[in-house]
């Protein structure tokens, strides 16, 4: 590159200063050095003007580019740690299958766990091979409220004595629940057997049992964010994992309700025939809330206490002997008599029972909540006082009832009186 080509933007100027010096005889030499002055003068304004122009054109927009491309890294690298939070919190949460995939899991519905008037539970693995439970619930729901309570209630529950549900199906007519697998299945089977194999819970895991779903159930009742009422509290309902860890289950008949509202409203009465609370079937007894719950609970205290002995009851001809009527008198003699020792009740008995006749006094407002189950479950029994006798209990035959009978099948729908 020549000078000439360097100076040529500049060539007018050079051009106008040449011509000034040589013509510099004529004129007084400050002329040319002023004009030069002015020139160089305007020449550096010029150039810093389209430096300024270069900058506001070419510059600025690098910059602003430069600024959105960092903002724009770290909202991604923002985006990616969320994705990565929300993909930890559905790992906790229900997932959602299609009824292909429950075919897999299933294995074609290979290997049946049970039936129940809901339909049918399979044995089903996941692909990490996580062993899941699946109920396939009948085609028939009506509006599907059962399937609804299920994932609304438990799919936001994740406690040690509340059954996990893993995941949910939707799919036309199809609907499945998959849960967690419970291997020694529902506590029914170990309390009412006449088989000596299945009485593998001793007095202490028993009781360690009935402490652990007396904590479930409050903790249902106090530590979610919303309240839940099971309604459907029964051994049937409480499963067992490989280490004989209780877990509350079948969330079908549940409701939500605020914890600072004490009273529940509903149109009709939802439980099982033995356990459903006195309230739930007229409002004469009371009002709806989570006693009704203590009262299934105190019920299946007495299925503990008193699974053994249904059989032995036969012995005195009492087929029409209800168990809680019975241990109630047998209790209150001992307690008079201040004779521990004239029947064969053991303590774990006493407790159990002392414990369970609270929870199913007739009006609401007379049983313990379950914060007091926990205590008197964990209390010496001698320090229970044993409560008013309950209005079902008298001296006459009772109307036989079957305590050990399939209540899955008979499930209560009953409108209650408006009063």
């Amino acid at each position: 590159m020549s000078i000439y080509d360097v100076i040529s933007p500049f060539r007018f100027e050079v051009d106008f200063l040449a011509c000034l010096h040589e013509k510099q005889y004529h004129q007084s030499i400050l002329t040319f050095y002023a004009a030069s002055v002015i020139i160089i003068v305007l020449d550096i304004a010029l150039l810093i003007l389209v430096l300024l122009m270069i900058g506001r054109f070419l510059f600025s927009p690098l910059c602003v580019l430069s600024f959105l491309t960092y903002n724009l890294f770290k909202l991604i690298k923002r985006v990616d740690n969320i994705e990565r939070f929300l993909q930890n919190q559905n790992a906790l949460s229900p997932s959602r299958y299609s009824y292909n995939d429950i075919i897999t899991i299933t294995r074609n519905f290979k290997e049946k766990l049970g039936q129940g008037g809901f339909g049918s539970v399979y044995k089903g693995r996941l692909p990490g091979g996580y062993l899941v439970a699946v109920k396939m619930l009948g085609k028939l729901m009506g509006d599907g409220e059962d399937f609804i309570n299920e994932v609304s209630t438990i799919g936001r529950i994740h406690h040690v004595h509340v059954v996990q549900l893993v995941g949910f199906c939707a799919e036309g007519s199809y609907r499945a629940l998959v849960y967690e697998y419970m291997a020694n299945g529902s506590l029914d089977k170990y309390i009412f057997s006449s088989n000596k194999e299945n009485r593998i819970l001793n007095m202490d895991k028993l009781l360690e049992i009935a402490l652990s779903v007396a904590k479930g159930l409050h903790y249902l009742h106090q530590g979610c964010n919303m309240g839940i009422l099971h309604f459907d509290i029964k051994p049937h309902n409480i499963l067992l994992d490989h280490k004989l860890t209780p877990k509350i289950s079948d969330f079908g008949l549940a409701k939500l309700h605020p914890k600072d509202h004490s009273l529940v409203f509903m149109s009709a009465a939802r439980g099982t025939i033995g356990y459903i609370a006195p309230e739930l079937i007229s409002r004469s007894f009371g009002t709806i809330s989570h006693k009704s719950d203590v009262y299934s609970f105190g019920m299946l205290l007495m299925d503990m206490a008193g699974g053994r002995r249904h059989n032995d009851l036969k012995a005195e001809n009492s087929s029409q002997v209800y168990y809680p009527s019975w241990i109630y008198d047998k209790l209150n003699v001992m307690e008079m008599s201040k004779n521990f020792d004239i029947f064969e009740i053991d303590d774990f008995e006493r407790k159990l029972c002392k414990v369970g006749l609270s929870c199913i006094q007739t009006r609401p407002m007379d049983r313990p909540s379950m914060t007091n189950v926990v205590e008197m479950l964990q209390a010496d029994v001698d320090s229970l006082q044993l409560p008013p006798k309950p209005f079902f209990s008298s001296s006459d035959p009772v109307p036989s009832i079957n305590i050990s009978m399939d209540y899955s099948k008979s499930e209560l729908s009953i409108i209650l009186e408006n009063k």
